[in-house]
C-alpha cells in the first residue's frame, strides 16, 4: 500500500481519522492498552530499572497512564513487567488490587532459576498474573533450550502465556518453541524489533514471515514510533512513514493474532501517547470495524485471557 493509496482509503472510511480524540468516533467498542510499565524510584528499595539520570527515572503510576490514555476512550491496560526482582511482581499484584483498570499482569521469572517453577504456581494463584516476559539478553532460549523448553511448559501447564522480546534473531527460535509446545500462548513484543521503516534489519521479513506460521503466535503492535532514527519524541506522525512494517505485519499475522500496545511510557522516547494511538488508529482503521474490534481487544482477550474486572 503506498502512502497516495493509503491516504484515499483512510478518508473514505474513517473521515475523521485525523480529528481530535473528541471529535473522532471511537475506533472500537472496547480498548485494551496490553503494554504498560508502572514502577516508583521513590521506594525505599528503588527500581532495578530505569536506570537514575534518564527521563524515564521517575514514578509512574495508573493515574498517570489514565490521565494519557481515557481521552481515548483507553480505560483498561495489561501491564508487563520489566523488573527482574521476583517481589516485584508481588507488587505489581498489590497495585492492580487497587486499581481495577489493571486487568492482566505480565510478569518477569528466570526460567534457568531453580524456583521458577515454585514462583509460577505461586503469582499463578493470583487470576490478574497472566504470563512471563523473557527478554532475549537476559533468557537465550537458544542457548538455554532446555531449561526455556522446560519453563514453556510450566507455563502452558498453568494457562498462562509468554512474551517474548527481542530482535530478529529470537523469531526463528520463537516460533520453534511455539511448535513444541502448541499449548503455550506467545506473544511477540515490539514488533520483533524491525528497525526504523525506512531501514529495516535484512533479515527482520524473513523471520516475520517464520515467526507467523505457528498459529499459537501473536505479535504486539508496540515500540513502533522508539525504533525510528532521529531526535528523541520527534518520530514521524504521519502513518504512511511506518507502512513498511504495518503492511508486512498484516500481511504475515492476518487480523486474528496483531494486539494493541503502547509501550508506555517508553514510548514518549518517540512520541506522545496520543501519537503512539493515533497511528495505530489510522491505520486499523482503514481495515474495517471488525478488524478494529479485533486488533484493540478481541485477540489480546485471545491470547492474554485477561480478566474482567
Amino acid at each position: 500500500m503506498n502512502r497516495r493509496h493509503f491516504l484515499q482509503t483512510a478518508a473514505a472510511t474513517v473521515p475523521a481519522a485525523f480529528a481530535t480524540p473528541s471529535q473522532a468516533a471511537p475506533v472500537a467498542t472496547r480498548i485494551i492498552d496490553t503494554h504498560t510499565h508502572f514502577y516508583d524510584p521513590t521506594r525505599p528499595q528503588g527500581v532495578p530499572w530505569p536506570t537514575k539520570n534518564t527521563p524515564l527515572y521517575r514514578k509512574v503510576m495508573p493515574s498517570d497512564w489514565r490521565a494519557l490514555a481515557e481521552p481515548h476512550g483507553i480505560k483498561e491496560t495489561v501491564i508487563v513487567e520489566a523488573s527482574q526482582w521476583v517481589e516485584d511482581n508481588q507488587w505489581i499484584l498489590d497495585l492492580a488490587s487497587q486499581e481495577k483498570c489493571i486487568v492482566g499482569f505480565v510478569g518477569n521469572l528466570d526460567p534457568t532459576t531453580p524456583e521458577f517453577a515454585a514462583n509460577v504456581k505461586r503469582f499463578a494463584a493470583n487470576p490478574i498474573f497472566r504470563g512471563v516476559r523473557w527478554r532475549a539478553d537476559l533468557v537465550r532460549i537458544d542457548a538455554n533450550k532446555e531449561a526455556a523448553l522446560a519453563g514453556a511448559k510450566v507455563l502452558a501447564d498453568h494457562g498462562l502465556e509468554l512474551d517474548l522480546n527481542g530482535g530478529p534473531d529470537l523469531l526463528p527460535h520463537a516460533a520453534k518453541l511455539a511448535a513444541e509446545v502448541p499449548d503455550l500462548r506467545i506473544v511477540i513484543d515490539h514488533l520483533g524489533a524491525s528497525g526504523d521503516p525506512k531501514s529495516l534489519k535484512p533479515e527482520w521479513k524473513d523471520n516475520i514471515k517464520e515467526v507467523a506460521k505457528p498459529k499459537n503466535v501473536w505479535m504486539k503492535v508496540s515500540a513502533l514510533v522508539e525504533q525510528v532514527k532521529g531526535a528523541e519524541g520527534q518520530a514521524p506522525r504521519d502513518v504512511s512513514y511506518y507502512l513498511p512494517i504495518l503492511d508486512h505485519l498484516w500481511e504475515s499475522f492476518g487480523p486474528d493474532r496483531l494486539v494493541y500496545g503502547s509501550n508506555w511510557p517508553v514510548s514518549d522516547r518517540g512520541a506522545p501517547y496520543e501519537v503512539v494511538f493515533g497511528l495505530v488508529r489510522d491505520y486499523f482503521s482503514t481495515k474495517g470495524s471488525d478488524a478494529c474490534e479485533k486488533y484493540f481487544w478481541k485477540n489480546s482477550k485471545d491470547v492474554y485471557r485477561w480478566i474482567e474486572r
